[in-house]
């Protein structure tokens, strides 16, 4: 099987939705072969050549806007998370860190709704041959949801009703996943809010939901939680995806490369406790320096049973040692 950034004759991915993506390990013959008015023109490149042979694997790439190509880089390595800071500046849902990094081109609609729409459109051709539908953007595993976290930096109470309405082109298609009123059904891409997102807005609608919170796995992996089994959650499959919470502010820090034993009982607890939920854990700010404490911290996490690991350095997390991890839909 190839690594997830790998195709599987070894070769590099080079294309996404046409376009060049990485450096290209193809043969040098036929230099020409695909390109306008050469043979191949009409037959080169394979509808789904955005995510052919990737295999999806469970990170979460961190300020993914942050990188070359946003959204499609991530997709490369196999991440099933993407991350996007919003800003509501005149009306409009702006896309960065900070205030200063936000630019006019650089939307939310431009870096992720309107390129999930296309991708999602090659996935699900309706040809003289197929009539395909309900296929995610992982051409090898079509039933894979892709999270979109969407980090509202501004108001929550005026974000919220832009970023559902710039949502709708996905929710018009049929391809975010969503709760009935009973049933949380999973599709394409699961949009899941935190930062200034307000809870009391994501369960407004006791009918439907597409969009879902990102709980505090502190809160609901808290010792009195996990003492008292008749306490109810606020949190659970039909508002909630995420279960997240800084790893610092969970555990303190990481001494001397290792962590201690009260350290991992508690990463234990939460982890625990968010399965029981349905939900899937996530811990943010962890180390990324020295590379050997970062490892350590990412191998004790997949040993643990995190489900996503949440990554900065997307080459590195796709040579992760998956292997025991939970495989299947993540």
């Amino acid at each position: 099987m190839a690594r997830p950034h790998e195709r599987k004759d070894g070769g590099a991915s080079t294309a996404v939705c046409g376009s060049v993506f990485f450096d290209s390990d193809e043969p040098s013959f036929l230099p020409d072969w695909g390109t306008p008015g050469h043979d191949g023109e009409f037959v080169a490149h394979y509808p789904t050549d955005a995510t052919r042979d990737v295999i999806p694997i469970p990170c979460h790439s961190h300020n993914d806007y942050w990188r070359r190509i946003p959204l499609f880089e991530a997709l490369h390595y196999g991440c099933t998370g993407v991350e996007a800071d919003v800003w509501l500046k005149h009306d409009e849902l702006y896309v960065g860190h900070s205030t200063e990094s936000l630019t006019r081109n650089r939307t939310f609609r431009a870096l992720y709704v309107n390129p999930l729409m296309d991708l999602l459109a090659k996935q699900n051709p309706s040809t003289e041959f197929a009539n395909a539908t309900g296929h995610g953007v992982f051409d090898e595993v079509p039933d894979q949801t892709l999270v979109l976290l969407v980090d509202f930096k501004t108001d929550g109470a005026e974000t919220w009703p832009v970023v559902v309405e710039q949502l709708a082109p996905l929710r018009n298609s049929g391809y975010l996943s969503s709760w009935n009123g009973s049933v949380t059904t999973y599709r394409a891409v699961t949009v899941v809010a935190t930062g200034n997102t307000p809870f009391d807005l994501v369960i407004a609608n006791s009918t439907y939901r597409d969009v879902f919170f990102d709980a505090p796995l502190d809160d609901i992996g808290s010792s009195a939680q996990a003492d008292n089994a008749a306490r109810p959650t606020l949190f659970d499959k039909s508002n909630s995806y995420y279960a997240s919470v800084s790893l610092r502010k969970a555990i303190g820090d990481v001494r001397h490369g290792h962590f201690t034993a009260p350290q991992l009982e508690t990463i234990r607890m939460q982890i625990r406790a968010a399965k029981e939920l349905g939900l899937k854990s996530r811990y943010w700010e962890t180390p990324a320096w020295p590379v050997s404490l970062r490892n350590h911290v990412w191998r004790t996490l997949v040993d643990e049973s995190i489900d996503v690991l949440n990554v900065d350095d997307l080459r590195a997390a796709a040579k992760v040692d998956w292997s025991k991890h939970e495989h299947g839909i993540v």
